[in-house]
């Protein structure tokens, strides 16, 4: 370990040391100041004698002339354990919670080792959220990395608290689940939401929460979530557990990314991100995945709020390429009071239909789903042509559809918030919603699956409707016998 007193420049987060020799990109620096005081960093560049130092913390007091800098020639390393699992973290590793520190079982270097392509194993088996929109038309996959596509002031945080008390694996085996909750940038409202709820419903039990607050230093968010796919990994591939990582918000993950590339001056890419933010974010969600030979698996759920309610943006837009579909929380159904406010059309889950079916979830889940999408992709065209040329010019197999998208949105879509639906219930909601249509128009699911799923509520359905012609109808007759009376009326003779 060699020190050194060449401090060239300090620049927001960032310290450049110079004369300095075989330094390696990501390795521990120890900074110590004039007064004594310490703080860590992490080298960001190294090049022809010059080394670029990110500090973990604040920058102001770095005297240049004073201040040593020590090259510690390793990477950042986290120590996990099983003993991780129930308790808080800062966006450092360090515990939050006020208990004992973790007696750690292995140190493991936080970046992650590189994971060979062949050694990779295709996802599969279906993780149950208990959300409806996600479960039945957008299905989650053991070992998917499925991103959350929000906007701001939408509820996306109690959604992720949700998801996080309510996932499961459904398998007659038993498998050990636990979830990795990483929060980056958040207020100090949001980390007292999380907590609070995780401890009230007994999630925190399995769960491992590592929170980066608002007010820390930009440059924890760099590192939080890498620290919660660590410990994701570790309790995977090491025992045997399948985790769900969820990781809200990327959005100032990358704006800490930006933030830092300013302080380098380096040439800015679209809308001043820095131009490799695509493949900085690919060594985040690729750390997703199944591995051969292994049990366990890693799957990631990533909420991201998009700046201006822009899906082109190039946070989304980057997201999209690497990761396999998306969940879309839509405004328009927020406005409307639904919970969770789940856009269904532009959602999509490209791992689902292979992981669907007999023997996995249900043999008419596919049929229902596409039923599902393409009935509620009709009634939202009929809206816009029935706000043109009213209701009454439609016809009534248009105005069944109008109905069904109404029914759908109230009573698919909108849930409680601590509403746990199983798939099976989910499915059945469907059929539910789906025997409102003429037999007729339900093309997209097979014969035999209406029979043995679908008949007994299309059998109710039709009951309802001529219980209600009938009800209609006796309603009409007094008034028809007024309009008899009033045709025979003569007036009374003096």
């Amino acid at each position: 370990m060699k020190e050194y007193k060449t401090i060239s420049k300090v620049a927001g987060p960032l310290v450049f040391v110079s004369d300095v020799k075989n330094v390696a990109y990501n390795e521990l620096v120890q900074i110590s100041l004039s007064n004594g005081e310490r703080r860590m960093g992490q080298v960001l560049e190294s090049s022809k004698g010059l080394a670029v130092v990110q500090i973990f913390g604040p920058t102001a007091g770095i005297n240049v002339l004073d201040t040593s800098v020590k090259f510690l020639g390793e990477t950042m390393k986290l120590g996990v354990s099983t003993e991780m699992l129930g308790r808080v973290f800062d966006g450092m590793g360090r515990p939050r919670d006020k208990g004992p520190k973790i007696n750690a079982e292995k140190r493991i270097d936080i970046n992650g080792e590189p994971l060979n392509p062949y050694s990779r194993d295709f996802p599969k088996d279906f993780i149950q959220t208990g959300i409806s929109t996600i479960d039945a038309l957008n299905t989650l996959i053991r070992g998917q990395k499925l991103p959350i596509f929000s906007g701001s002031g939408l509820p996306h945080n109690a959604m992720a608290v949700q998801i996080a008390r309510q996932a499961k694996t459904v398998s007659k085996e038993k498998e050990q689940f636990a979830v990795v909750f990483a929060a980056v940038g958040i207020t100090h409202e949001e980390s007292s939401f999380f907590i609070r709820d995780f401890k009230k419903t007994g999630a925190l039990e399995r769960a491992v929460l590592f929170l980066n607050l608002a007010d820390d230093p930009s440059v924890e968010r760099i590192i939080t979530p890498r620290l919660a796919l660590t410990t994701a990994e570790y309790l995977a591939y090491e025992k045997d557990m399948h985790v769900l990582v969820i990781i809200t918000d990327m959005t100032n993950y990358c704006e800490a990314l930006r933030e830092i590339a300013a302080a380098r001056e380096e040439v800015p890419g679209r809308r001043g991100y820095p131009g490799y933010m695509y493949t900085d974010l690919s060594t985040i969600y690729e750390r997703a995945g199944r591995v051969k030979g292994k049990k366990g698996t890693v799957t990631q759920l990533s909420i991201l709020t998009l700046p201006g309610d822009d899906i082109t943006h190039p946070i989304p837009d980057l997201t999209g390429y690497i990761t396999e579909g998306q969940i879309v929380m839509g405004r328009d159904v927020h406005r409307k009071g639904i919970y969770p406010p789940v856009d269904v059309l532009p959602c999509l889950s490209r791992l689902m239909q292979s992981n669907i079916g007999e023997g996995k979830t249900r043999e008419d889940h596919k049929g229902v789903a596409d039923q599902l999408y393409a009935s509620y992709a009709t009634g939202r065209d009929l809206r816009s042509l029935s706000a043109v040329v009213g209701a009454e010019a439609l016809s009534s197999t248009d105005r069944k559809y109008l109905e069904f998208a109404d029914a759908f949105e109230n009573k698919f879509i909108r849930q409680g918030h601590h509403e746990d639906r199983s798939i099976v219930q989910s499915l059945d909601l469907g059929w539910q919603l789906l025997a409102s249509l003429p037999e007729s128009e339900l093309t997209r699911v097979k014969k035999a699956h209406i029979e043995k799923f679908g008949r007994k509520y299309i059998d109710e359905a039709k009951k309802a409707e001529n219980a209600k012609k009938e009800g209609e109808s006796a309603l009409a007759a007094p008034e028809e016998k007024k309009e008899e009376d009033a045709g025979n009326y003569e007036e009374p003779k003096e």
